[in-house]
């Protein structure tokens, strides 16, 4: 079966840019957005019965459980107002738990895949996102061809929910890797050493990790906290991570990393 009726919604940061590449290599995809773009070359439509129109697969990139809900079920409401909708795929990451909710929920005819994906704004520019993928090999198989056009990394974690589960858990030594580079650079400019000898030196040594070798070319490597940004999207994440926690586990970590992650400011 063809892969047409590709839709995109949550054209921000990573969703621009993975539409972007999937027009790039021919499909023909259309992005969804509340807000308005000036460029109507980009294939992005604020209009959301536009963008149901003929839509067969839907693939989310918004921030979070409450932008999900709002596109699937409640603003924009594609499950309803889409009447060809066979296949949903979460790009966004979110709660296991949350995946395993939504799958009980959707139509029988609606297959469920979870896809989120890592790498930054760089990475989906350069179509070198890494993907973690849950569901059926049959269901993934049929899909590479989307995930080829956006990335270049595919991990196939397990059945449904596997892929947000290996997610949170990335995002949590990532989160913990960013807040901990962050004070390593501010304790270095206050002992008056070179950032960028010091980041060469890391990336060579046993310090090495993808936020402080990617550092220049992260565009949020120097943010401060806000609710609104990557950085606060990070923070989003450990709480997803610890809302999938295995029963008994030790927490305090995570916790304390949240609250670290709200101290960050701009560098």
């Amino acid at each position: 079966m063809a892969l047409t009726g590709i839709g995109l919604a949550g054209c921000g940061r990573m969703g621009a840019p993975m539409l972007a590449a999937l027009r790039h290599h021919g499909f023909d995809a259309t992005g969804f957005d509340i807000k308005p773009l000036a460029d109507p070359q980009t294939g992005i439509t604020t209009n959301p019965e536009t963008f149901a129109r003929g839509l067969t697969t839907l693939i989310t990139v918004v921030r979070d459980i409450d932008e999900t809900e709002q596109v699937l079920f409640r603003d924009q409401g594609f499950v309803k107002r889409a009447p060809n909708l066979n296949t949903v795929i979460i790009c966004s990451t979110v709660s296991p738990n949350y995946i395993a909710d939504l799958a009980a929920r959707l139509p029988s005819q609606i297959t469920l895949v979870d896809a989120p994906m890592s790498g930054a704004t760089v990475a989906a520019q350069n179509r070198q996102l890494s993907f973690m993928l849950g569901g059926a090999d049959a269901v993934l198989d049929h899909l590479q061809p989307l995930f080829a056009a956006m990335g270049s990394s595919f991990h196939r974690m397990g059945p449904l929910g596997s892929g947000m589960s290996a997610k949170v858990l990335n995002n949590l030594l990532a989160a913990s890797n960013t807040v901990m580079t962050r004070l390593v650079l501010d304790w270095a400019q206050a002992r008056g050493l070179n950032e960028q000898a010091l980041l060469a030196l890391i990336a060579a040594s046993s310090g090495q990790n993808w936020f402080a070798s990617a550092f220049q070319s992260i565009e949020f490597a120097r943010d401060g906290y806000a609710p609104d940004n990557t950085i606060g999207i990070l923070k989003k994440d450990v709480q997803s991570a610890l809302d999938a926690a295995p029963e008994g586990a030790d927490g305090r970590l995570p916790q304390l990393l949240i609250e670290l992650i709200g101290t960050l400011r701009p560098k």
